[in-house]
């Protein structure tokens, strides 16, 4: 049998190893039913408990209020990024967007075929390497909604902290952080993150929307991307991904056996600040993100000579570390530590870039 590698991918991402054996046990006969998830109707009695296992995990874990809705859907944080203004304009023509990275990037982009964005701050000026500071946010209080992304993917920047918006409704894309840590869900009025990171396999996107935000969906939304007709259908207006959805209820049952969010957040302040502490200082490799805004999910780093990065990856890939190659508009090196990264295997990164330093340095 080949051994399991350390896989750094930053999405798709690695899962817990219990997990997909769980699901390997069950592939073939879900608890009797002799049919896999796979193979079952959406509308079944064996679906629909699924369905509700994973939200009632979901909203016990992360304490969601009960007037939000919970929804499982689809099209991705990309597909998100159209699908809110659809939802969330509520009449207003104006969006307040924070610009902390790529991803964020991404949402301004799509979001401006459907109204005018207000960059209320941004940290291109340097080089997406913080987030801006909340007092020089330049807020429209007439906006629909104010957007962040809690976690930027490729820079490695991430908020650690909640941003007060007044009465405007805070919109978070989470895809790369969501279910890491605790969060106070009263604080937003819609989050959104694909599935892909923490939480399970790529097909599902995880929507938590506050009640009062549903129903005023624009005339051209697709019926499928509107919150309030799927709301009204337990996400099951159209078929959902049934089984990322039992995968995401797998995956939760195993956040809650590790001790809930508490001690997922404790685990990855261990894993990222083991490598964070060897960073720190080091003149063979240099991080670039401001300390109080590194990402605890995505850890970018650099080697002081480009010329070993393809060596540095070889060897890696021979140690069984693997998808460590950064970004291709920053490039240098990624490692993503997930919540289902262990702490040997950030240890094992660890070594080996201690060995190729004392080998190269």
């Amino acid at each position: 049998m080949t051994q399991r590698v350390f896989n750094f991918s930053p999405g798709p991402a690695t899962l817990p190893e219990e997990v997909l054996r769980r699901a390997a046990q069950e592939m073939l006969d879900w608890h009797g039913s002799g049919m896999s998830v796979m193979e079952m109707s959406h509308r079944g009695k064996e679906f629909v408990a699924i369905h509700a296992h994973a939200e009632r995990l979901l909203r016990d874990l992360l304490g969601v209020p009960e007037h939000y809705k919970v929804l499982f859907l689809q099209g991705g944080a990309i597909g998100e990024n159209a699908i809110v203004p659809m939802n969330l304009l509520r009449g207003h023509a104006s969006v307040d967007i924070v610009d902390t990275g790529e991803w964020s990037l991404k949402t301004i982009q799509e979001t401006r075929k459907y109204a005018h964005v207000n960059i209320a701050a941004s940290s291109a000026a340097k080089r997406y390497t913080c987030i801006p500071p909340r007092q020089g946010w330049r807020l429209d209080p007439d906006a629909a909604y104010v957007h962040i992304c809690s976690n930027e993917t490729i820079g490695g920047v991430q908020y650690h902290f909640t941003p007060d918006v007044g009465a405007v409704p805070l919109v978070a894309d989470m895809s790369s952080d969501f279910m890491s840590r605790p969060i106070d869900v009263s604080k937003f009025g819609l989050i959104y993150a694909g599935a892909q990171k923490n939480l399970g396999p790529a097909g599902v996107t995880i929507v938590i929307v506050r009640e009062d935000l549903l129903g005023h969906a624009l005339p051209i939304t697709p019926s499928a991307f509107d919150y309030g007709l799927q709301a009204q259908a337990d996400s099951m207006l159209n078929t959902p991904p049934t089984w990322a959805i039992y995968m995401v209820g797998l995956v939760l049952d195993w956040i809650q056996d590790q001790g809930g969010l508490a001690a997922m957040e404790r685990r990855n302040k261990e894993k990222a600040g083991l490598l964070y502490q060897y960073l720190e200082g080091n003149r063979f490799y240099a991080n670039p993100v401001a300390p109080a805004d590194r990402s605890l999910m995505n850890v970018p780093f650099t080697l002081r000579d480009p010329a070993l990065d393809d060596a540095f990856l070889k060897g890696a890939q021979a140690a069984g570390l693997v998808q460590l190659k950064g970004h291709r508009s920053v490039g240098g090196m990624r490692a993503s530590i997930y919540n289902a990264m262990s702490l040997e295997g950030v240890s094992a990164l660890v070594a080996y870039m201690k060995g190729f330093e004392a080998r190269h340095g």
